[in-house]
């Protein structure tokens, strides 16, 4: 007795019967459905892993692309800002600089030539430093440039020479009619940042201006030969130093009333 295979259903009424599908075309779709499921799986890991190693280029990518991504916000501080990374390589540069501050406060127990010396070179290194971490951070399209940086670079200067001009008028190579321009030329570095704090404020930017960034030449080779001290390259370091202080002295002054007069526009009401 043979068994003969199921006739194809016939149509009725003037309507088209569907076949009922193989086993066989069965099996193939449920392979390609796992497939798929597979596939949607991987595309979802690799985009969860992407989001958490490269939130920046994700994002990006999410904003350029096509389709609908999921972008994630970024980490925020305790203030409610994004988040930034602290040690950068600017950052870092500019903590070193930070770092010769205790240095120079133990200048009353080196006051020798070799003590001196060591002092000297450790101020210029710090002095000429000042553009490295401002050009390492503007570098890449401002990259590296953090808010705690844009603090930390102008107080790093104002500690270092604040700090070499306290120590040298306690030792006396300042003499004491020298003080008032040490408290000038702190007074008006204090002055200047308080400024700047309360423009920033009403988001307003105090940019330097050209008597300032010569001040601040004249106040580092002043503290610089100040600290040298004795002869010093076959010339009179301490005769140099006083003499530079006092021009710095002068253009501190200077700058520090174009810096207020721009800010309250004294010089516009004149």
């Amino acid at each position: 007795m043979s068994v003969s295979a199921p006739e194809e259903p016939e149509a009725r009424g003037g309507l088209t019967a569907t076949p009922f599908p193989r086993l066989a075309q069965r099996r193939k779709a449920t392979v390609s459905i796992v497939e798929t499921v597979e596939t949607d799986k991987e595309s979802l890991a690799e985009m969860r892993e992407k989001t958490r190693e490269e939130p920046a280029n994700f994002a990006s990518e999410a904003r350029n692309g096509e389709g609908d991504l999921f972008v994630p916000n970024p980490p925020l501080d305790g203030s409610g800002l994004p988040a930034e990374k602290f040690w950068n390589l600017p950052n870092t540069v500019t903590m070193l600089r930070i770092a010769v501050v205790p240095v120079l406060v133990f200048l009353p127990v080196a006051q020798g030539v070799s003590g001196s010396r060591f002092m000297a070179w450790a101020f210029i290194v710090a002095a000429l430093t000042d553009w490295l971490d401002g050009y390492l951070a503007r570098r890449h399209g401002g990259r590296d440039v953090t808010r705690i940086g844009k603090l930390l670079d102008p107080l790093a200067d104002k500690l270092i020479v604040s700090t070499a001009l306290i120590m040298l008028l306690a030792i006396g190579r300042i003499p004491l009619w020298g003080a008032v321009m040490v408290v000038v030329i702190v007074g008006r570095e204090l002055a200047v940042t308080g400024l700047r704090g309360i423009a920033s404020s009403h988001g307003q930017i105090v940019a330097a201006r050209g008597p300032g960034k010569i001040k601040t030449i004249a106040q580092s080779a002043a503290t610089a030969a100040l600290l040298f001290h004795y002869e010093t390259f076959g010339l009179p370091a301490h005769g140099i130093g006083m003499t530079l202080l006092a021009i710095a002295t002068a253009l501190t002054l200077w700058s520090g009333y174009l810096y207020f007069a721009d800010y309250f526009g004294w010089s516009r009401s004149s």
